[in-house]
């Protein structure tokens, strides 16, 4: 399946979660069985192409795209979570959301100094969650210069926002708004 094939994959659910939105929904993509194998597929022949030792993603649907690339590369994958979900001292970061602030958390006894960490998760729209979970990993250890997204929505910046910290990013697909 072509990135194109995929992208006609994607629901848009019009004024969720807000009006004036366009919601650009995953589960129909990971509802296809051919169709998630063709973006994990994808994700990994890039993670591959980044010198990938690790594949971390953030939570939830970060999960899905991360460890399922992680499974197919055998590497280790790196659960970035919210706060109160790691049983262990863990490093984490706060970062700024539109109305109020978030924090994330990694285990950092999971990093190996120096490496090479990929970054997945299904959509890179404002930026802040992997901009935080960028200097999360780095904070722990890790390089990390290379993201990769299922979805950009390249209107809202995101991407932008990680190449200003000297990150690679690369998108399956973009839709444009928001």
């Amino acid at each position: 399946m072509t990135a194109e094939d995929l992208k006609a994959l994607i629901r848009t659910v019009p004024d969720f979660p807000k009006p004036g939105i366009l919601f650009r929904d995953i589960t129909t993509l990971i509802a296809d069985g051919a169709g998630f194998a063709a973006t994990i597929e994808l994700l990994a022949t890039q993670a591959t192409a980044a010198r990938a030792e690790a594949i971390a993603g953030m939570e939830a649907r970060g999960f899905i795209f991360g460890a399922a690339v992680a499974e197919r590369l055998a590497l280790p994958f790196l659960p970035i979570r919210k706060p109160g979900k790691l049983p262990v001292p863990v490093l984490s970061i706060d970062y700024a959301l539109e109305y109020g602030t978030d924090t994330l958390e990694v285990d950092p006894t999971a990093i190996g100094s120096a490496q090479r960490v990929v970054i997945i998760d299904d959509l890179i729209a404002t930026g802040g969650t992997a901009t935080a979970a960028v200097k999360l990993l780095r904070s722990a250890g890790a390089l990390v210069d290379h993201a990769l997204f299922v979805i950009d929505l390249p209107d809202l910046g995101g991407a932008n926002r990680l190449r200003a910290l000297d990150v690679a990013v690369s998108a399956l697909m973009d839709f444009p708004g928001h």
